[in-house]
């Protein structure tokens, strides 16, 4: 036991989950870090791909998996007085950095990668949890409500005096 006398042993355990607040930081602080990595390959002039597995089925049935590239989309965008603006997204919602603003200006695409790396470091403080937090609840809002995804019309006919329902999809 001589190099064991030496630590300070405990009794803790392993938390089965993290709390809601740090899996939204940490969700974050990864999509942050794929923008980062993104603008410095587009500064130099090189490609940046993340890899992800897809399971798919064959032709003969068999399911297998398979790596595919994850589409990124850059989050800075040339806005219409021609000055390069940063938005950070949570999901599909940009997040209210102040009251009112969205959108960070930037100098040119080092700059944006400055800027991201400091958005990062205050992800992972919690100055941001609040706009985390209000985006989080947009986005959970929009898959309770009862919003049809295509346009579709009930189209009940009669059979026989059977009734069948068919559903049909516009384009």
């Amino acid at each position: 036991m001589g190099n064991l006398d030496t630590l300070k042993l405990t009794d803790a355990t392993r938390p089965k989950s993290q709390p809601p607040v740090v899996e939204r930081r940490n969700k974050l602080s990864k999509k942050l870090w794929e923008q980062m990595e993104l603008a410095k390959a587009r500064n130099t002039g090189t490609n940046f791909t993340v890899k992800r597995f897809r399971t798919i089925k064959d032709l003969e049935g068999n399911i297998r998996s398979v790596e595919r590239d994850k589409r990124i989309k850059p989050w800075w965008f040339t806005s219409n007085s021609g000055t390069l603006c940063v938005q950070v997204f949570y999901g599909s919602k940009a997040l209210e950095l102040v009251s009112g603003k969205t959108a960070i200006e930037a100098r040119d695409l080092a700059h944006v990668v400055e800027i991201l790396g400091l958005i990062k470091k205050e992800v992972e403080l919690g100055t941001l949890d609040h706009a985390i937090e209000t985006a989080s609840h947009l986005l959970r809002s929009r898959f309770e409500m009862d919003i049809p995804k295509t346009r579709q019309t009930n189209q009940t006919s009669t059979i026989l005096g059977n009734s069948t329902t068919k559903t049909l999809s516009h384009k």
